[in-house]
């Protein structure tokens, strides 16, 4: 294929990766906007450089007018977790999805590679609307936690400086790392609802910030700049050390002020 028949057939591949990205992102932002826990921590993709598909078609001994169909991670999908048990929730959503079908699922999490390699891998058939119609296309979706992101990325790394043949030392220093990484997921797993219970706290007084903040604006703007003064005197003495019915409190005192102030002006 020429460079501009590449540019062509990727454009597909390119317009599944944001499309999967920003509905995945969704689920996320759909949790956090209803105050609930996501398993979704963040979403990153990325279309395959033409240099490696050449070299994993060549690897594969896939001929270049079969890579559409033989090549199944050209379009590729990461989605960080926190936790390990949050990677089988994800995997239950992709299940349900009715906008993609599951077509291969490889799980290194409980078949960990020997490198020490642990990744829940899920291929899917997702449908793409171009100019001329709807094709479909394979794309891989990874699911980890930071921890093992974080390890697959060191070893994707010395896989290219050495490309492919990691010395046994090193080698066998991944593997302990990958180990170690794993014992770290173990160890946030016994403290998981506590982590939670904080997040979600932090979660909520951030919400609440934000509502105080924007009414406080809003009283600026019907003139009573100094009661907004005196709102945001409270606010600051609470950011820091605030318990959330506190700052229920000043919302809900505020509401009750615009809503006085409103009726006096009719």
């Amino acid at each position: 294929m020429s460079e501009i028949h590449w540019k062509t057939f990727l454009i597909t591949y390119d317009q599944a990766v944001e499309e999967l990205k920003v509905k995945f992102r969704n689920i996320r932002r759909e949790y956090r906007k209803k105050n609930e826990y996501s398993p979704i921590e963040f979403v990153t993709g990325r279309v395959k450089e033409v240099s490696s598909i050449l070299e994993k078609s060549n690897k594969l001994n896939i001929p270049l007018e079969k890579i559409d169909t033989e090549l199944d991670d050209i379009a590729g999908i990461r989605i960080m977790c926190q936790f390990v048990d949050d990677i089988e929730k994800v995997v239950e959503l992709i299940r349900q999805r009715k906008d993609m079908k599951i077509f291969i699922e490889k799980d290194y999490i409980n078949n960990v590679k020997v490198s020490g390699y642990r990744s829940y891998h899920i291929i899917v058939k997702y449908p793409v609307n171009l100019a001329e119609g709807q094709k479909e296309i394979l794309a891989e979706i990874q699911i980890r936690t930071l921890a093992m992101n974080f390890w697959a990325t060191i070893e994707h790394s010395l896989n290219y400086k050495y490309k492919k043949d990691i010395p046994p030392k090193i080698k066998e220093k991944l593997k302990n790392a990958a180990d170690a990484a794993f014992q770290l997921d173990e160890q946030m797993h016994e403290i998981r609802e506590e982590i939670k219970d904080a997040q979600r706290l932090f979660e909520i007084k951030s919400s609440l910030i934000s509502e105080i903040t924007n009414d406080i604006i809003y009283l600026c703007s019907l003139g009573k700049v100094i009661d907004a003064s005196e709102y945001q005197n409270k606010l600051n003495n609470l950011v820091e050390d605030g318990e959330e019915v506190e700052f229920e409190k000043l919302l809900k005192d505020i509401e009750m002020q615009i809503k006085q102030d409103k009726a006096s002006e009719t």
